[in-house]
């Protein structure tokens, strides 16, 4: 007997339909003869293993497994098929291709996933997200779901989505489901609620004492979405103050939000939680190699540029990460995604992050502190910021200094600072501003500007122009550099609510070149 369900598989993060097929012969020999199971369809180690515990997971429900041949067909045929999440779809498959699911040949209005363990419990999955979205598209009307994953997969509007904690309940659920009255009501989410305004681990900028300039510049950094490098001595505060940058970007919108969790989902790391409703701040370790940071495998997984996706990658100590590893951002830092070639496929993933990057101004970390003496010579520290590529630099809006924090703003006696609300006001005010001046060019902040969106929006007068000239000249400034000005100048201006570009906001933006300055050669 041939028996048809339907699962999906996950590339990328878009996930795609699968059609099971289960085609069960009676076996011709002895009656102990063991029942063989084939699964074809260019499935991987994990899949194949799936036979076992399919088998394993059917008996200890409470079902007999057939005594047939068992063929198991994953279409499309051409299509590497890897993971657990079949298990689910396979074993309804053979039951119902055995007769326990009632007369049906097939469940082609459902679609299952779920990794099943030998006593018949069904394990989450990864992609949740973007399996249901895929349900939605091919108008598929119920999605049978891992119960840990059901809350995520809710949230997308057009499918039924039904938890399923065991391989007995979901068939049960298959019958109560073709039933015509008295179907089981699907699980609701109300994305209003998901997204409701949610706590950051308790961290605040009120907590930073002292470091007004690079409150500011973070400030700033926020109100456009510009990369962002804090350069001081050890324990001046530059882990510290990029820890609370998620606290000042404005909220996750719903689109956004659905965006960030498919990655997330793919990855794995969305568990019970359901929609991901804060920006995510990503800080790798400096030994992470290229593929953990822009993505990689043979069958490629998202990497920490794209799990930062609308929110903050921070990269500690900068110049200790490997050149190479550094190189690679390049590119996404400019088109905003990441493309893996592989001889099987060629995926993308969107990568739009912030770049926050810290690190000491020499070897010893004291160079230019009037408290401590740096021993390094001209050519150490020269070497050591030379560890970061000119066009990686070229690429970070601002570079600002963060000095050693003075004994009164450490003490009691030191004035109360802004708290992350009160900041996060006014760059959500600035956002606002950006959103409508570039709703036509389908961009929203000013880091994405282009060349053809700066000389637009950024026009200058005469005096600025002379300011930006003289800066470009004794500074060494590269064309990208100007650019950068411009940009940082526009979004300086939008925290002034000034519809126009003013010397003082193209002389802060100038001053957010530390490394440009003559001194670092």
């Amino acid at each position: 007997m041939l028996f048809r369900t339907q699962s999906a598989a996950v590339y990328g993060i878009d996930a795609d339909l699968v059609d099971i097929e289960v085609d069960l012969t009676p076996m011709r020999g002895e009656a102990d003869t063991p029942s063989s199971v084939t699964i074809v369809g260019l499935p991987d180690a994990a899949v194949r293993e799936s036979r076992e515990r399919i088998r394993a997971a059917i008996n200890n429900s409470g079902f007999f497994f057939p005594f047939h041949k068992t063929t198991i067909n994953l279409a499309p045929a051409d299509v590497r098929k890897e993971g657990a999440s079949f298990d689910l779809p396979i074993a309804l498959g053979i039951l119902g291709a055995n007769g326990d699911l009632g007369e049906e040949t097939s469940l082609t209005d459902m679609l299952a996933v779920g990794e099943l363990s030998l006593d018949g419990r069904v394990r989450p999955i990864r992609g949740a997200l973007s399996i249901a979205v895929r349900a939605r598209d091919a108008a598929i009307k119920f999605l049978l779901l891992p119960e840990e994953n059901a809350k995520e997969a809710a949230v997308v509007a057009g499918v039924d989505v039904y938890p399923v904690t065991d391989l007995r309940g979901a068939a049960e659920l298959v019958a109560a489901l073709r039933r015509a009255t008295g179907r089981p009501a699907p699980l609701k989410v109300d994305p209003s609620e998901v997204l409701a305004p949610a706590s950051h681990s308790g961290v605040d900028f009120r907590e930073v004492r002292g470091q007004q300039s690079a409150k500011r510049a973070l400030e700033v950094a926020s109100a456009g979405a510009h990369n962002i490098l804090l350069i001081g001595p050890p324990g001046s505060g530059k882990t510290m103050l990029a820890k609370r940058l998620s606290t000042i970007l404005p909220p996750l919108e719903f689109e956004a939000a659905l965006e960030l969790t498919k990655i997330h989902s793919v990855a794995g790391l969305t568990g019970k939680a359901g929609l991901v409703t804060e920006r995510p701040f990503r800080s790798p370790h400096h030994t992470i190699s290229d593929a953990g940071l822009i993505g990689g495998g043979a069958m490629p997984r998202p990497g920490e540029v794209s799990l930062s996706h609308h929110g903050v990658l921070f990269l500690d100590e900068l110049p200790e990460f490997d050149r190479g590893v550094l190189e690679v951002l390049r590119q996404p830092l400019e088109d905003q995604k990441v493309t893996i070639s592989r001889a099987a496929m060629s995926l993308t993933f969107p990568a739009s992050f912030m770049l926050a990057a810290a690190m000491n101004p020499c070897p010893c970390g004291f160079w230019n502190d009037p408290t401590r003496e740096c021993r390094c010579t001209p050519l150490q520290i020269q070497r050591y910021v030379g560890r970061i590529s000119g066009p990686l630099l070229d690429r970070i809006d601002i570079h600002v200094d963060v000095p050693a924090v003075r004994f009164k703003d450490l003490t009691g006696e030191a004035p109360p600072t802004e708290n992350s609300e009160a900041i996060r006001a006014r760059v959500i005010r600035a956002r606002d501003l950006q959103r409508e001046r570039l709703r036509a060019e389908n961009i929203f902040s000013n880091a994405a500007m282009s060349p053809r969106h700066i000389r637009r929006f950024c026009r200058i007068d005469g005096e600025c122009e002379r300011m930006l000239e003289n800066a470009m000249t004794r500074q060494g400034l590269s064309a990208r550099a100007y650019d950068r000005i411009l940009k940082v100048s526009r979004t300086i201006a939008d925290l002034d609510a000034s519809d126009c570009i003013r010397p003082t906001h193209v002389a802060e933006a100038v001053g957010y070149r530390s490394l440009d300055r003559t001194y670092w050669t």
